[in-house]
């Protein structure tokens, strides 16, 4: 890999590692100034959320300690079939069924329509975002510039959670959907551990060769996991439309007689379920650095991905509730059961084959993916700078995937689908919100050209919008009957947006390309995001908090000094350059 020599200013190739490789900073030079650097954390701290970084640090001081260049080799074709590989795997084929049957009946198309709108409005925040920072960090490099390094952190932990037990559970989904294909119970291709828990005895060792295959790919090349994904994703369409085409030649309009068996409520709960379908989208973005021309490849790639995901998504939950009765829909197996029933058994291995297929492009986006957050994460020293080095010849990072994957494999290998399952994607969520925020900051805050009244007038606003989101969906949470509490709350959302709109001016005009009906689109997005979060469970909550606890306790025990050093060096180098060019002007 890699081995840095401060006194030399470069990288030098080789395979050890050293302590430098992982704590190179100043502050962890001796114990001494690790104690030293402990009693100044308050101070750090206060540096640390107070300042912000800039789009300029991000794409270049920040990207150069990667060692090399990742490869500009994607276009925006490229980018809308990893959106579509990314975000279509196998949940459509179980989700669908499971809330059709229990909350929302033929109705579950609505639900899908919901939280495709929803999905949408976080893909317009995430564009404007990637076209103006095109950088591997993702949301971790857009919330370092407008919410500070903090905030960045926590939320790049979560997703870097979310993405290891997403990971873990498509894994071992996989080895299930395989046995299913030939025939066999899931645990048949797994080795029983009887001393272990019951949860934990069911060891996965194909889950392990799955994932190892999918880092070797995300490894070798970027362009080359594309053609592959894309090759992947085509077949992929290709079955979907052979399930609509088949299911309705078997549909009958009677089972559409009922279509809102459970209410409005019903609706709005399964679109709470859903959204986590679309989940997936966010990993393309940490693509943009490696785009041709991310002003135009990003927006037509990452909307129209979720344009055709959206609508295959719809014509799936049509033909599903034309098929059979609601009532009578399988929530395991939904597809295969209804084919089934009306004579054509042998499609389910179609099905099988479509929904491997789904999960395997998942597996690899999300690698590809979750790479570059880490690897970007570690350029800023808040994670060891051994998992920024992107690989010379091959122009991916392979620290940082081989140990994400590796992460993965562990427990995907142990850990039973249901407890993995359990831990639903909180933390996307939290980083969609305030991704959405950090985008009303970007365009209504800028140092220097907002006024003091301004920034006071925006500070109120964004917290009365905040405040009314969180009142809704507490209130929907709580109370399951009840209308009064929305005519406050929802009209408080609303006021609050007006005001923005009317009474502040906006600080900053995308250059490229930008959301449109700013505020209204992102203050709809943090709204629905908080709303959506009102509708999960208390266990996630708890996970949620754990995790985000043992972020915190790393981050000031070594990732904030760490950032710190990194921050006060670059600032140094920085003012030594002008007074050098000063010198020589």
């Amino acid at each position: 890999m890699g081995e840095y020599g401060r006194d030399e200013g470069v990288w030098r190739r080789g395979c050890s590692c050293t302590k430098d490789d992982f704590l190179p900073d100043e502050s962890f030079r001796s114990w001494g100034n690790y104690v030293r650097a402990l009693k100044d954390t308050p101070h750090r701290l206060k540096d640390r959320v107070l300042t912000r970084s800039s789009d300029e640090t991000e794409l270049v001081d920040v990207k150069a300690k990667s060692q090399h260049e990742m490869k500009k080799a994607l276009s925006w074709w490229d980018l809308m079939w990893f959106g579509i590989g990314a975000v279509i795997g196998s949940g459509i084929f179980v989700l669908t069924g499971l809330e059709a049957r229990e909350h929302a009946g033929p109705a579950v198309v609505l639900s899908y329509v919901i939280s495709g709108i929803s999905a949408l409005l976080s893909v317009f925040c995430y564009t404007e975002f990637a076209v103006e920072i095109p950088s591997a960090g993702g949301s971790f490099a857009y919330l370092r510039v407008e919410l500070g390094d903090f905030m960045a952190f926590v939320a790049a932990g979560n997703i870097l959670l979310e993405y290891v037990i997403g990971g873990a559970a498509v894994a071992r989904s996989w080895t299930s959907y395989f046995a299913t294909l030939l025939n066999h119970h899931p645990n048949d291709f797994r080795i029983v551990a009887h001393g272990l828990s019951p949860d934990y005895r069911y060891l996965d060792p194909i889950a392990i060769v799955v994932l190892a295959v999918i880092c070797v790919m995300a490894v070798m090349s970027t362009k080359g996991s594309s053609i592959f994904n894309y090759i992947a994703s085509i077949f992929h369409i290709a079955v979907i439309i052979f399930i609509i085409i088949a299911g309705l030649i078997k549909a009958d309009t009677k089972n559409y007689s009922d279509f809102v068996p459970f209410g409005v409520r019903g609706i709005f709960q399964a679109s709470a379920v859903l959204f986590f379908a679309y989940i997936g989208f966010d990993a393309v973005s940490t693509m943009a650095e490696e785009t041709k021309n991310p002003g135009r490849d990003i927006p037509i790639g990452l909307v129209a991905s979720m344009v055709i995901v959206t609508l295959a998504y719809c014509l799936l939950a049509v033909t599903l509730c034309l098929m059979q009765p609601y009532k009578d829909i399988d929530v395991d197996a939904p597809f295969s059961v209804a084919f089934e029933a009306a004579g054509w058994g042998w499609a389910k291995y179609i099905v099988a084959v479509g929904a491997l297929k789904g999960m395997t492009t998942v597996l690899l986006v999300s690698a590809v993916g979750q790479a570059r957050y880490l690897t970007h994460i570690a350029r800023t020293h808040m994670m060891p700078p051994w998992l920024a080095i992107v690989n010379e010849k091959t122009g991916t990072p392979l620290n940082a995937t081989v140990v994400m994957l590796a992460a993965t494999a562990v427990i995907a290998f142990f850990t039973s689908l249901g407890i993995l399952s359990n831990l639903l994607s909180i933390s996307t969520l939290f980083i969609f919100m305030l991704v959405a925020i950090g985008l009303l900051v970007r365009r209504y805050y800028a140092r220097g050209v907002t006024t003091i009244a301004n920034s006071i007038k925006f500070i109120v606003f964004l917290a009365l919008i905040l405040g009314s989101s969180i009142a809704t969906a507490i209130y929907w949470a709580s109370s399951t009957d009840g209308w009064i509490g929305y005519t406050i709350s929802v009209p408080i959302w609303f006021l609050s947006t007006f005001g923005l709109w009317l009474f502040v001016p906006q600080a900053r005009e995308p250059k490229v390309w930008g959301v449109p009906l700013v505020p209204w689109l992102p203050s709809l997005s943090i709204a629905i995001n908080i709303f959506l979060l009102g509708s999960i469970d208390k266990a996630s909550f708890n996970r949620f908090g754990i995790w985000t606890l043992v972020m915190i306790v790393y981050y000031f025990l070594f990732g904030l000094h760490a950032s710190y050093d990194t921050a006060k060096e670059a600032s140094s180098a920085k003012v030594v350059k002008n007074v050098e060019e000063g010198a020589v002007n």
